[in-house]
């Protein structure tokens, strides 16, 4: 039995280290976007998970997956996290990059909020603190309310929110089912809804990769890949508020693999907002250990 202390810690590093993956994983795909339909993408990297998943689970996982009583809270997570991604997609075509990260950055504070009453946890204070610390950071980083930008009412600004909503109700989701079904089985029906779909849109709009493109995609799966098990894992050892914050860590990454790509040099407010984004991660830490001394 995992003492209750490390258990938080380490769901903690686990969320770390899945959107630190998930970072790699989003600057590939800003790549391969680039010279390939977004569909595409998806397709491939849903097929290389789905793949890795059989491979890994084998016989066990698809009679499992056939015998859960769960199929259709599976289903419907997998849809609703694509639509997420719909959402998010269709809203970065019109969009600024900063007023897009900031509302979709609202993602945290939502599943905060959903919690309560969708899991029954008991938010405490210091974690409420921090998520809100959390988003500020993202506010000042992004620049959204600087003198060279507004803040626009607009049918693309509503779909961000909405996939900011469906992404915090799709952490709910998935740490409901956590307590059930494993890591692996939930991978397995997430990315085989979003193979299927994808799949007809890929036959559509087929696009013949280079021999580097493929690579890409190849690591594009797999870093997926790895960043849902890191999720799904840690999503079982805390509760779904300090995985909230623990997603702000992802703009940081962000922020550094710009400049060591594209040569983005971050801005005085993007270093104030990732100070204050790591201040309200160091300040979950603390009182979480705290707390568990007490406990």
């Amino acid at each position: 039995m995992i003492p209750p202390r490390d258990r938080t810690l380490a769901g903690m590093g686990l969320g770390v280290l899945a959107y630190t993956l998930f970072s790699l994983h989003d600057a590939s795909n800003k790549w391969l976007v680039a010279f390939l339909p977004v569909w595409q993408v998806l397709f491939f990297r849903s097929a290389t998970i789905v793949i890795g998943c059989i491979a890994i689970g084998r016989a066990p996982l698809l009679a499992r997956a056939i015998e859960t009583p769960l199929k259709g809270p599976l289903i419907f997570r997998g849809l609703i996290t694509l639509a997420a991604w719909l959402c998010y997609y269709t809203a970065a075509r019109t969009l600024p990059l900063a007023q897009l990260l900031t509302l979709y950055f609202s993602a945290p504070l939502m599943t905060t909020l959903l919690a309560i009453p969708l899991l029954g946890e008991q938010v405490s204070a210091s974690r409420w603190v921090s998520v809100v610390i959390g988003f500020l950071g993202v506010v000042v980083a992004s620049g959204v309310w600087s003198e060279s930008q507004t803040v626009h009412a607009s049918l693309p600004t509503a779909l961000v929110l909405i996939a900011a909503c469906l992404w915090g109700y799709a952490i709910i989701l998935m740490r409901q089912i956590a307590r059930r079904e494993t890591s692996m089985l939930q991978m397995f029906y997430q990315n085989l809804c979003f193979l299927l779909v994808t799949g007809v849109l890929t036959a559509l709009t087929w696009t013949p990769p280079t021999g580097f493109e493929l690579l890409l995609l190849l690591a594009v799966g797999v870093l997926g890949g790895l960043g849902q098990f890191s999720l799904f894992e840690g999503a079982r050892l805390v509760p779904a508020s300090v995985m909230a914050t623990v997603e702000y860590s992802a703009l940081i990454w962000g922020f550094i693999l710009g400049y060591l790509i594209w040569g983005d040099i971050p801005s005085t407010p993007i270093v104030l907002g990732a100070v204050l984004i790591l201040a309200a991660g160091l300040f979950l830490v603390v009182m979480e250990r705290r707390a568990q001394n007490r406990a």
